[in-house]
């Protein structure tokens, strides 16, 4: 049975003491009850507006500020993800995928891209990658690329802000599992169907949530970073070779 802590109790009856005490020490001093009375009627009215001042005005903008820090923190652990290495394994994943150029082509006008544009990229992301087959050179390029940029991943994972975004933090565990199921098979060429397979599906996997998240980092870029964002998608992963010009 959970033992009781009673210093809490202890310390607020020690501090109700010590207010009666000098509540006394003051009727001593001055006999003046009715002074007392109205100093502590007027401090206890004011208790429920430093109440409402701190916790629901104060708090409120601090929580704001602090969300806001951590927010911009992410954005920029993102932008680091991806210019490292998710638009490159991103570009990998697109050449196994056979409507990768339709898509391009899609991207291609980059003063046409709106919120619906990555909004159909993000619900349409698990069927596109249910689409994709590499071959076992494939594999071998993945885990090569992934190796090198195991220890990324793991700076990553252990940033602290990482975990203000589930699904970037899903897709970094998922990317570190694939790495290292990739590195521990000895030989890719020489495995077996059920093996093939479940190495297939982690990839998808990771494909999926892959092109979720460059939606919404491109997303972010649109409305915060229109140089940023011009540059990048007209050269997106899927095969777009557009202008970099703001229009």
């Amino acid at each position: 049975m959970k033992r009781v802590s009673i210093w809490p109790f202890t310390l607020g009856a020690a501090l109700i003491a010590l207010t009666a005490f000098f509540y006394y020490i003051h009727f001593l001093i001055f006999r003046d009850l009715h002074h007392i009375f109205i100093y502590f009627i007027g401090d206890v009215a004011f208790v429920f507006f430093e109440v409402l001042l701190v916790t629901l005005i104060i708090h409120r903008l601090l929580h704001h500020r602090e969300k806001k820090s951590l927010y911009e923190k992410l954005n920029m652990l993102i932008a680091a993800f991806f210019s490292e290495l998710g638009t490159e394994l991103l570009r990998k994943f697109s050449g196994f995928d056979p409507g990768s150029g339709d898509l391009a082509r899609q991207l291609n006008v980059v003063q046409d891209w709106s919120e619906k544009e990555f909004l159909d990229i993000r619900e349409n992301a698990a069927e596109r990658a249910g689409v994709i087959d590499p071959r076992e050179e494939d594999l071998e390029d993945i885990r090569d690329y992934l190796k090198d940029k195991k220890q990324f991943l793991l700076d990553c994972l252990q940033n602290p802000n990482l975990q203000e975004n589930k699904p970037f933090t899903n897709l970094v565990w998922s990317m570190f599992h694939l790495t290292e199921e990739l590195i521990h098979t000895k030989d890719l060429k020489n495995i077996s169907q059920e093996h093939r397979h479940l190495l297939i599906l982690n990839i998808k996997k990771v494909y999926k949530l892959l092109i979720a998240q460059w939606a919404e980092y491109m997303d972010h870029l649109r409305l915060d970073y229109p140089y940023l964002f011009s540059l990048k998608s007209g050269h997106n992963p899927f095969g777009g070779g557009g202008s970099v010009e703001v229009k």
